[in-house]
């Protein structure tokens, strides 16, 4: 019966994050658009040696749809090699510019208290309660803000957030996809801290092909309980990665909202963020 029920959750996280996957991209070109669940281990990988090249490898030949606005069959942006950042100012350069702020989410978005954070990397040691580090020698800057739905006609207050990292070379930022879902398997239940808590995490890394808003991309799930949360609310995050650059967007349920809801706001801010990087890699 247990196996039973873990298929059921992995066939349900692999349904949802379709939604994230195959959203927005270069071709949902909109500019108009606490943390997310901290992912990656201590030890990224640092600059790239035995010849390994920064930025985006080759990609395959996209088949283009006819139908007005479709997605190409294959994702095919490749980063400018003089746009991608070579230190750490430039790297908080793009980090700040592809953040969201309040008025590039969706509407009705406010700060959250506190806003913005950086400069630090967040580590889950095997007693899965987070820390945070020094950034490790492989990551320019990582950098996150933080916004809310308002409570309001009945329903509770949503909590969004959206991380930018740079890395100094493909290869470490890949490696942080990878290490990311092995965190779930690891940890199912975390410690945020604050008293907020997740709990049921299950992770799932998208076959490329399924992918086309970014080079990689992964979906997590689970449920999310803190102050003022009213109870246990759904969770919702995905991390994404174009080049050396990776996004993660989390949305931490509250009461009158479905996980549908959740998912559509995470994919919404999703889309935006990478759309946001690829203006500042192009």
């Amino acid at each position: 019966m247990k196996l039973m029920l873990v298929g059921t959750r992995v066939a349900a996280v692999a349904a949802a994050g379709v939604l994230l996957a195959g959203c927005g991209g270069s071709a949902s070109k909109d500019k108009d658009g606490s943390d997310p669940k901290p992912s990656g281990s201590a030890k990224q990988g640092g600059p790239a040696t035995g010849g390994e090249k920064t930025g985006a490898s080759k990609k395959p030949d996209p088949k283009q749809s006819t139908l007005p606005g479709a997605l190409p069959s294959a994702y095919d942006f490749t980063p400018d090699p003089d746009r991608v950042p070579k230190n750490a100012a430039q790297a908080r350069k793009l980090t700040r510019n592809a953040a969201l702020g309040e008025n590039d989410w969706t509407a009705g978005m406010v700060r959250h208290t506190p806003y913005e954070s950086g400069g630090s990397w967040p580590v889950l040691p095997d007693s899965c309660v987070w820390t945070r580090s020094a950034l490790p020698p492989g990551i320019l800057d990582s950098f996150t803000r933080r916004l809310d739905i308002p409570a309001q006609g009945g329903k509770g207050r949503v909590q969004g957030a959206v991380t930018v990292t740079v890395h100094r070379s493909e290869a470490g930022a890949d490696r942080e996809i990878k290490d990311t879902v092995q965190e779930s398997f690891r940890c199912p239940d975390q410690e945020l801290g604050g008293g907020q808590r997740l709990s049921g995490l299950m992770s799932l890394q998208f076959d490329q092909k399924d992918v086309r808003n970014a080079d990689a991309s992964l979906f997590e799930a689970g449920k999310y309980t803190g102050p003022e949360s009213g109870g246990v609310q759904d969770y919702v995050w995905s991390k994404s990665r174009i080049g050396p650059v990776t996004t993660a967007v989390s949305v931490k349920g509250a009461k009158g909202y479905t996980n549908t809801d959740l998912l559509r706001i995470a994919a919404e801010g999703g889309a935006k963020v990478l759309y946001r990087v690829e203006l500042e890699l192009k």
